[in-house]
């Protein structure tokens, strides 16, 4: 039973750290909790409760989470500190033990959060102070929905969570648990909320969402296809896919669709078919390479971002250098650049070679060099060319900023930034680089 008398008058407070997905899942619990009557504390403000949703992808984000829960304690010192997230599964014990945290909900629980703040609050002391609720990983069932935008111009549909690859180097499925997913119906019904509420653009988020049909025998390509029926929303993008579930039809589908837009990302991890193999990733450089190529035959103006991990371990200096090659052949837009950090209970620990930390410091800067030459290659081909550009609400008298249907970064002067610009797709002529070569200037048509 849910007192929901507890809740009313209440402040919170919100630390969100890692990917997409947990931005989207915190900016849900946000709105949970201001259903129950409970308001976010403004800058300065004391908060009732504060919500730290965590990420354990490193061990530099566990360092993140662990000096985020100690500022937040500091701040809130009569809060109810609350923790979840990747960190919170994997760690919850020694997180539930950290001074001034209360509740720490596993991956399981954290879709009761509102019944197990209630019985939180009907009695702290006995209930809640260094209590970690959570199952094991073989026992994470639970699918916490989420389509949310929080402050964003663009809402985040969670589509699907957990993971059942297994990679050697990743925690992720003890964090989350195995694939698992809600119902193209329910995602539709979603959609149809969001742009009721106004949204233009649908970001698909979730772990690994082409292997979505887990739970309920449907297929990705389906959902795509729904979701694009759904009137309101103008466009989609899906945040990422590994390569061996880019299926053809999905590509093809995409290059002719009404609302899902030329701009791919998909996790690559590295260039060299022998780490590929440490990684036990599930294609080839060859497979890889045919589905970025498809890409841009099938829509020449796609933008395609990549995944890379630097310095896993058995990434010996040739593995390294033929990733790069490879890498700088392919006609992609970006690099997502991340040094290898070693996770507790990985199967990567049992490869021998290591690679120092010099080294992939000095592997990741000649692949941020490379990501930004490939960037600004791209970006390059537009300038003076018409576009349509999503814009995002800026505060009065800055530079508004948005992105186009292929995801080239938009700055429009201030003296043209109009508030009725804010979540609107307007068309614009773009000029040239802004200074830090992040964007290109537009000017409105």
């Amino acid at each position: 039973m849910i007192d929901s008398s507890a809740f009313q008058g209440k402040k919170a407070a919100y630390y969100t750290l890692g990917c997409k997905l947990n931005f989207s899942e915190t900016s849900t619990f946000g709105k949970m909790l201001e259903q129950m009557g409970v308001t976010s504390a403004g800058k300065g403000e004391r908060a009732d409760i504060c919500l730290i949703n965590t990420c354990s992808v490193t061990e530099v984000a566990d360092r993140k989470c662990r000096q985020a829960i100690h500022r937040m304690v500091r701040e809130h010192p009569d809060a109810l500190v609350v923790v979840t997230g990747c960190y919170a599964q994997l760690e919850g014990e020694k997180v539930s033990q950290i001074d001034g945290v209360d509740l720490v909900l596993g991956s399981n629980e954290k879709a009761d959060l509102i019944q197990h703040l209630s019985e939180a609050w009907s009695d702290p002391r006995a209930q809640a102070l260094h209590q970690f609720r959570g199952v094991k990983t073989s026992d994470i069932v639970s699918f916490q929905p989420s389509c949310a935008r929080g402050n964003r111009t663009r809402y985040f549909l969670k589509v699907q969570d957990g993971c059942s690859y297994f990679c050697t180097y990743c925690t992720i499925p003890f964090a989350r648990g195995r694939s698992r997913n809600p119902s193209i119906a329910s995602l539709v019904a979603q959609a149809e909320e969001a742009a009721a509420e106004g949204g233009r653009e649908i970001v698909l988020t979730g772990v690994n969402i082409g292997d979505f049909g887990r739970t309920t025998g449907e297929r990705f390509i389906d959902l795509v296809k729904a979701l694009d029926r759904v009137e309101g929303i103008q466009r989609y993008r899906i945040s990422s896919l590994e390569p061996d579930l880019l299926d053809d039809e999905l590509i093809d589908y995409c290059a002719h669709s009404r609302a899902f837009m030329p701009h791919f990302h998909i996790p690559l991890q590295s260039g060299s078919d022998e780490v590929l193999t440490l990684m036990r990733r599930h294609y080839d450089t060859a497979l890889f390479a045919r589905k970025i190529h498809l890409i841009k035959q099938k829509m020449p103006d796609a933008f395609i971002g990549v995944d890379v991990m630097v310095g896993c371990r058995g990434e010996k200096p040739e593995y390294f250098e033929d990733s790069y090659n490879f890498l700088n052949a392919l006609p992609v837009s970006q690099l997502h650049v991340f040094p290898y950090s070693e996770r507790p209970g990985t199967a990567a620990l049992r490869i021998p070679y290591v690679v120092s930390d010099a080294d992939k410091k000095q592997r990741s800067k000649r692949l941020l060099e490379l990501s930004d030459q490939k960037t600004q290659a791209f970006y390059a081909q537009y300038v003076g060319r018409e576009a349509e550009v999503l814009f995002e609400r800026a505060t009065r008298g800055k530079a508004m900023h948005g992105f186009t249907d292929n995801y080239i970064r938009v700055e429009l002067f201030p003296r043209e930034a109009r508030e009725e610009f804010d979540n609107q797709i307007i068309r614009v002529r773009l000029g040239d680089f802004t200074p830090d070569k992040t964007a290109l200037r537009a000017t409105i048509l």
